[in-house]
């Protein structure tokens, strides 16, 4: 008899089924299973931010989130970002290049995650609702101050009407 269970969960828009194991996280379900290794896993309990995913567009930390419960849902990983066709960058990847808003790169996908919730939500933020809403996510590298101009950045440019 198996312990794995079936789930269906569509990510990046696109629908996997698959049999896991209960103890999975989404975090090795998504690098492992799926091969998406812009999901990083850092602290492993839920601090650091690096696993950070949008499921049904709200954050959640990968590496707390177990497999099976994102059955029936959509998630989003930082590859979701980038145009498919054309392979151009997302405008939030675009502002952290611009804005040097990375430096080793690893806690950089959560960020953008947690960037794109916030700015579908408030494509307006000031700067003491982006640096509450990046509380969550630890960088290492950086004094933080160029991820906020990057966050600003992309946020001007995902305006309606602003250039492309």
């Amino acid at each position: 008899m198996s312990s794995k269970q079936r789930i269906e969960v569509r990510v990046n828009g696109i629908r996997h089924v698959r049999e896991v194991e209960p103890r999975l996280t989404l975090a090795d379900f998504l690098r492992h299973d799926l091969g998406l290794g812009g999901t990083h896993v850092g602290c492993e309990h839920g601090i650091c931010g690096a696993c950070t995913v949008l499921i049904d567009d709200r954050s959640a930390r990968a590496c707390l989130t177990l497999a099976v419960q994102a059955d029936g849902h959509e998630v989003a990983t930082v590859e979701s970002l980038r145009a498919p066709e054309s392979g151009a960058l997302h405008p939030i990847q675009q502002a952290f290049v611009d804005a040097h808003g990375l430096q080793c790169g690893f806690c950089t996908p959560g960020f953008m995650m947690t960037t794109l919730e916030l700015l579908r939500g408030n494509p307006d933020p000031t700067e003491e609702q982006i640096k509450e809403a990046l509380g969550g996510n630890l960088c290492r590298c950086t004094g933080y101050q160029s991820i906020l101009e990057s966050v600003k950045l992309a946020a001007q440019r995902m305006k309606p009407g602003a250039p492309a």
